[in-house]
C-alpha cells in the first residue's frame, strides 16, 4: 500500500539551530527498564534518515521538535501572524531537552511520525492517537475506518447500523474495477462492494494486479507491503456477511461488528504499522454482548479479537444491566462499560461541562463525536525534577497536542468537527509510582494543580493561534511502549511484577533481530509464530505495589480520584480482580463506581505462566540480578536499515498509539 501524491499541507520549516542539535547529539539517554527501553526505541521508532543512516535518540527528538514547531509555524503564516524567530528558537530547545529526558513524550504515533515528509504533504491524521465513527450510513463509516486504521488512529465504532434497504445486488453484471496500489485504492474498493448491497450500486468484480507484490517497501508510510491477500480476504468476508444478511435475516450488530473486525484485521495483515477498535453497543443488546462467546459464535475467532467490546450506559434504568454484565465480565472479561450521561455531562466529575461526545477510542481514554480525531502526549512525574519542573513540563505536552490540533487532516468531514472541538489529551503515566510515592492526598494536589496549568497553557496558545480553546485538554491512557521508554508503570495501572523477564516479539528479517542476535541477548522461536524470535529482558519495576498486592476496590477508587481531579475526557483504566476471592464482589463494584466514573474494563488476574513466552514473567531478585550481570552490551551504532516496528492492536490495558 502507498499513498498517491497531493497537495503540499505544511509549507513553513521550522529547525533548531546547529548548536542546539550538536549538544544533544553529545548526551546519552537515559532510558528505562535497562537494555528493554532502549531496545524497545530502536526497534519501534528510530527511523532511516535522508542521507541513509539510523536515527539514535537525539535525532529523534530533534525530527519530532522540528515537525511540531513547523506545523505551528505554517499555521501562523496561513493565518497571517506574527512569529518571533527568538522566542520559539528558546522556547523548542527547553521543549526538546525535557523530550530528550523523556519527562514529556509524544505518542508513539508521533514519535514515530511527526517531522516526516508524509505529515507535511498528507496532513494529521497519522498524527492521532484516536478516532471514533458512527455506523448509520455502513458504507461511509467503513470507508473512514479502513481509511484511518491504515493510517494509524485507533477507531471506536457503534453498532447503529440497523439494514435499512439493504438488498442482494445483481452479480450476474459485474463491472470491472482495477484496484489502484494506494491507500486510497483499497478503502475505494470496500467502499463500493458495500454499496452494492445498501445502495444498490453494481457489483465489481476486482482486480488486483496493480498491487505490488508483498515484501516491496510502502513509499511515504513506511513498512513493506503485504501483497493482495489480506486485501481479497477482506472482500471474501464482507461479501460472505452481506450475503448472510440478505438471505437468512442475520443480525444486524452481528453483521457490522463482522465487518469493522474484518477490516481491522485486514489492516493488520497489510503490515500498516497498527490497528485497534472498539464496539460501542447497547447493554440490551444480546447479540452485542455474546460477541466475544466463541464457543457460541466459533467462527468469529478469526476476527473478534480486533476489538474491545465496551457496553454504553446512556440513561439511568441502563444501569440496572449491571448484573448481566457482571456475568460477562466474570466469564471472559468483557465487555467494558462506558457512562455516557458523565461524559456528556462533566469534564472531571463533579465540574459539569457539555460534551456531545457519544463514541469512544478504542482504550476509551477519549470520548468523540462521530468522525473525531483526537491526538495525545504524555507526561512522566516521576522523570521530572521536582514539583516545579512536573508544572512545566505539562506546559511542553499541551504545545505538542495543541499545535497538532492546528493541522488538517485529509478528510473533510473529521476537519469540520476537529476545528470546533480542539480536542486534546495530555496524560500522566507512572500514575500507580507517583500514589505509592507521594500518598494519595498530595498527589490530588499536584493534579488539581496541573489540570489548571494545562487548561491554561492550552487557552493561551489558542488565543495566540486565533482558534477557540480545546474543548478537553486531560486524560489518562493506557500507554504502552512509551511508558517502557521512559521505564515507568504504563499510565494509572500497578506493574504485573517489580521484577520480571520482559519478552520482545521481531520479525527474524528484521534489522533488529539480527544486531539482537549478534550481540547474544537470550532468545528463542516464537512457538506461536513462524519467522519470528522471543527475546527476554530482565526489568526491575520499582519499588511500586504490583498489581497482585492491590485490590480491585482500591484500583476503582484510584480510578474515581482521577476521574475527579485530573482527566476531563477519560481515564483508560483496567481493574484487575482475583477471580477466587473477587469474582463474585464485581457486581457490587461496579454498582458502587460506575455511576461516578467515565469507563472502565476489569480482568481477572492471568496465572502466573499460564502460557509460555508471556510478555511479563516474574522472578525473584536473585534470578533479575543473575540475568542483568549476563546481559550483553548491544551496539546500536550498529543498527541500519529499519524505519520502525510497531505492535498492530491495543489489549485491555496496552495501546501503543
Amino acid at each position: 500500500m502507498s499513498d498517491s501524491d497531493t497537495k503540499m499541507m505544511i509549507t513553513e520549516r521550522f529547525e533548531l539551530k546547529e548548536q542546539i542539535c550538536g549538544a544533544l547529539r553529545q548526551r546519552r539517554p537515559d532510558f528505562g527498564f535497562g537494555g528493554f527501553g532502549e531496545t524497545t526505541y530502536y526497534r519501534t521508532y528510530s527511523r532511516k534518515m535522508e542521507d541513509g543512516s539510523q536515527e539514535h535518540w537525539a535525532d529523534t527528538v530533534i525530527r519530532v521538535t522540528n515537525g511540531v514547531m513547523s506545523v505551528r509555524k505554517h499555521h501562523y503564516a496561513l493565518s497571517r501572524l506574527h512569529w518571533d524567530e527568538g522566542y520559539w528558537q528558546s522556547y523548542a530547545a527547553e521543549m526538546a531537552e525535557a523530550m530528550f529526558e523523556m519527562k514529556w513524550l509524544p505518542p508513539g504515533r508521533g514519535l514515530w511520525a511527526m517531522g516526516t515528509e508524509y505529515v507535511y504533504t498528507r496532513g494529521a491524521a497519522a498524527l492521532n492517537n484516536c478516532g471514533a465513527v458512527d455506523t448509520a450510513d455502513l458504507a461511509t463509516a467503513a470507508d473512514w475506518t479502513m481509511d484511518m486504521l491504515m493510517c494509524g488512529v485507533g477507531v471506536g465504532f457503534n453498532t447503529a447500523w440497523k439494514g435499512p434497504g439493504t438488498a442482494m445486488p445483481d452479480k450476474s453484471r459485474p463491472v470491472p474495477f482495477v484496484i489502484p496500489d494506494s491507500r486510497e485504492g483499497w478503502v475505494a474498493s470496500v467502499r463500493l462492494l458495500i454499496e452494492s448491497y445498501t445502495r444498490g450500486g453494481a457489483w465489481f468484480t476486482f482486480d488486483y494486479d496493480m498491487i505490488r507484490p508483498a515484501g516491496s517497501p510502502i513509499r511515504g508510510f513506511g513498512g513493506t507491503a503485504s501483497g493482495p491477500e489480506p486485501l481479497k480476504t477482506l472482500h471474501r468476508r464482507i461479501e460472505s456477511y452481506l450475503d448472510a444478511f440478505c438471505v437468512e435475516e442475520t443480525d444486524a450488530t452481528r453483521c457490522t461488528a463482522d465487518i469493522f473486525n474484518a477490516i481491522g484485521a485486514c489492516v493488520v495483515a497489510g503490515n500498516v504499522r497498527r490497528s485497534a477498535e472498539i464496539a460501542l453497543g447497547s447493554a440490551e443488546d444480546e447479540s452485542f454482548l455474546s460477541l466475544k462467546d466463541y464457543e457460541r459464535f466459533p467462527e468469529r475467532a478469526e476476527i473478534g479479537w480486533m476489538s474491545n467490546n465496551t457496553v454504553v450506559l446512556k440513561k439511568t434504568e441502563d444501569f440496572a444491566k449491571l448484573p448481566i454484565i457482571a456475568k460477562h465480565i466474570i466469564a471472559n472479561g468483557e465487555p467494558g462499560i462506558m457512562n455516557l450521561i458523565n461524559v456528556q455531562k462533566y469534564g472531571r466529575y463533579g465540574r459539569e461541562s457539555e460534551d456531545l461526545a457519544w463514541l469512544a477510542n478504542p482504550c476509551s481514554e477519549i470520548p468523540l463525536e462521530s468522525y473525531e480525531l483526537c491526538n495525545l502526549a504524555e507526561v512522566f512525574p516521576s522523570r521530572c525534577a521536582g514539583e516545579d519542573d512536573f508544572y512545566k513540563v505539562l506546559e511542553y505536552a499541551t504545545f505538542y497536542a495543541s499545535t497538532v490540533a492546528l493541522l488538517p487532516t485529509h478528510r473533510p468531514e473529521t476537519n469540520a468537527i476537529v476545528v470546533r472541538n480542539r480536542r486534546i489529551g495530555v496524560s500522566l503515566s507512572g500514575m500507580a509510582d507517583m500514589l505509592d510515592q507521594l500518598g494519595a492526598t498530595e498527589l490530588t494536589r499536584r493534579l488539581r494543580r496541573g489540570y489548571k496549568v494545562v487548561r491554561a497553557a492550552n487557552r493561551k496558545l489558542a488565543s495566540e493561534a486565533g482558534v477557540p480553546p480545546s474543548i478537553r485538554v486531560t486524560t489518562i491512557k493506557p500507554s504502552g511502549t512509551i511508558s517502557q521508554l521512559a521505564g515507568v508503570s504504563s499510565g494509572m495501572h500497578f506493574p504485573t511484577f517489580q521484577y520480571a523477564l520482559r519478552r520482545m516479539r521481531v520479525g527474524n528479517d528484521t534489522a533488529v533481530c539480527r544486531l539482537l542476535k549478534a550481540a547474544g541477548v537470550v532468545h528463542e522461536p516464537d512457538v506461536y509464530s513462524e519467522n519470528t524470535t522471543v527475546f527476554a529482558f530482565p526489568i526491575d519495576q520499582g519499588k511500586t505495589r504490583k498489581a497482585t498486592e492491590v485490590s480491585a476496590w482500591e484500583q476503582f477508587a484510584f480510578l474515581a480520584m482521577i476521574q475527579r481531579e485530573w482527566s476531563d475526557n477519560m481515564v483508560s483504566c483496567t481493574v484487575y480482580f482475583d477471580p477466587e476471592t473477587e469474582g463474585h464482589q464485581v457486581e457490587h463494584m461496579l454498582a458502587q463506581f460506575a455511576p461516578v466514573i467515565k469507563s472502565v474494563s476489569m480482568l481477572p488476574h492471568s496465572e502466573t505462566g499460564a502460557y509460555k513466552q508471556m510478555p511479563y514473567e516474574g522472578i525473584t531478585r536473585e534470578t533479575y540480578e543473575e540475568k542483568l550481570a549476563a546481559m550483553p552490551h548491544i551496539d546500536w551504532n550498529k543498527f541500519a536499515d529499519s524505519d520502525g516496528i510497531e505492535s498492530r492492536f491495543c489489549s485491555n490495558d496496552t495501546c501503543e498509539l
